[in-house]
């Protein structure tokens, strides 16, 4: 079974799926369209979630399907990328719940968990039951948060008090549990371990507040994190999570996530814009019939194209267990940018038009910045790279 190629695809990456696979493509192809596209343009200028939509979500049965034992074995990474490419050319914000709930929350459990709580937690969130968040990032800490953590745990007994503030944490105002990275002080005040908890939604020393005003992934509910003497027991430490290292097991991972959610975003943008030029006519013909016009399109499919051949190599390399820090962040730094010129390119070629949310190129303009942002900035990424190949490192 080969299920048709998007327009994007042009040299057909989709038809390396097994048939298997290839069903569970389509299933959630068909999901997009009929449940997600219809209401995403909505949602996002509310900037409201559809909560309703998660026991939909759920019935798909894909939340579980990267972890070994929760529907069987683990999924491949190339199936799970074309999952996550398929979401984002529905809808970027809908990606990226979805993604901050599979892959930063629950990778962070099945990374860094015991086998206890991995038991305990995963599969009522393979089953969407239990939604989760995850809390890194913060006020004054984004590209420097390895070693400027600011939030602090400290153990009393058989609990840890958490005391910090978290930014831009997705999810955050609903979710059932929040993965909080904290610098251990018990010990040492200043140079202690980073350490990684599960911490309710209802706990009383966590306060949550929807930022607003955002112009990118509007539907995905950010939130300011406030932890107040915020008790957690032993048991909700994650017991492998020791270090940043660690952390950065999960940021490895997720970083390849976005590579692809990047490239569903860029290649929707590159849809719309060709059926815009084959629709629209000026000087008596349709637009796409212009050669100016035909070099935006193929220069926006060759960045299409080149960032899907990436983002399929690197998830072959995660399979293989090759994949590097510095591999998943040359990913992301490459399909982001490209993916900020496509969107452009696109809005270029709907004119006026690309301006209004009504013919779609606008809304993923919005969101591409916000992709191009998270999981560590382009320059960051650049760094980690940089580092690898010539040896020397030029962080600050």
């Amino acid at each position: 079974m080969a299920i048709d190629s998007l327009p994007g695809d042009f040299f057909h990456y989709a038809d390396a799926l097994t048939d298997d696979e290839q069903k569970v493509l389509a299933r959630v192809r068909e999901f997009c369209r009929s449940e997600i596209a219809p209401i995403a343009l909505d949602a996002w200028t509310k900037a409201e979630f559809p909560h309703d939509i998660v026991p939909r979500f759920a019935a798909l049965d894909i939340a579980a399907l990267p972890y070994e034992g929760l529907e069987g074995p683990a999924a491949r990474r190339t199936l799970i990328g074309f999952l996550s490419l398929e979401l984002a050319h529905a809808d970027p914000s809908l990606n990226s719940f979805f993604g901050i709930h599979n892959g930063l929350a629950m990778g962070s459990i099945d990374l860094c968990g015991s086998a206890e709580q991995r038991e305990r937690w995963l599969p009522p969130m393979g089953r969407m039951e239990k939604i989760g968040a995850f809390g890194l990032t913060e006020p004054h800490g984004g590209s420097d948060v390895a070693q400027g953590l600011e939030t602090t745990a400290r153990r009393e007994g058989d609990e840890w008090v958490l005391n910090g503030e978290k930014r831009w944490i997705g999810n955050g105002t609903f979710a059932d549990l929040v993965v909080v990275w904290a610098r251990d002080v018990t010990d040492e005040p200043e140079k202690g371990p980073v350490r990684g908890f599960v911490v309710e939604q209802d706990n009383p020393g966590m306060t949550t507040t929807k930022i607003e005003n955002k112009i990118a992934l509007r539907t995905v509910q950010n939130a300011d994190i406030v932890l107040t003497d915020c008790r957690v027991p032993e048991s909700d430490r994650l017991q492998e999570a020791n270090s940043f290292k660690d952390t950065n097991k999960v940021l490895r991972r997720t970083r390849g996530g976005v590579a692809w959610g990047a490239t569903g975003t860029m290649m929707a943008a590159y849809e719309i814009a060709l059926d815009y030029a084959g629709e629209r006519e000026q000087f008596g013909r349709p637009i796409a019939g212009f050669q100016l016009v035909q070099d935006l399109l193929v220069r926006m499919l060759g960045n299409v194209t080149a960032s899907l051949g990436m983002a399929v190599r690197l998830a072959e390399m995660q399979d293989a267990g090759t994949a590097k820090d510095e591999h998943a962040a040359l990913a992301k730094e490459f399909t982001t940018t490209r993916m900020r010129e496509t969107v452009s390119l696109a809005r270029e070629v709907v004119g006026g038009n690309g301006v209004v949310l009504d013919y779609g190129v606008a809304k993923y303009f919005a969101d591409a910045e916000a992709l191009y942002s998270f999981e560590g900035t382009r320059q960051i990424n650049t760094l980690v790279v940089g580092r690898s190949i010539t040896g020397h490192s030029a962080f600050v």
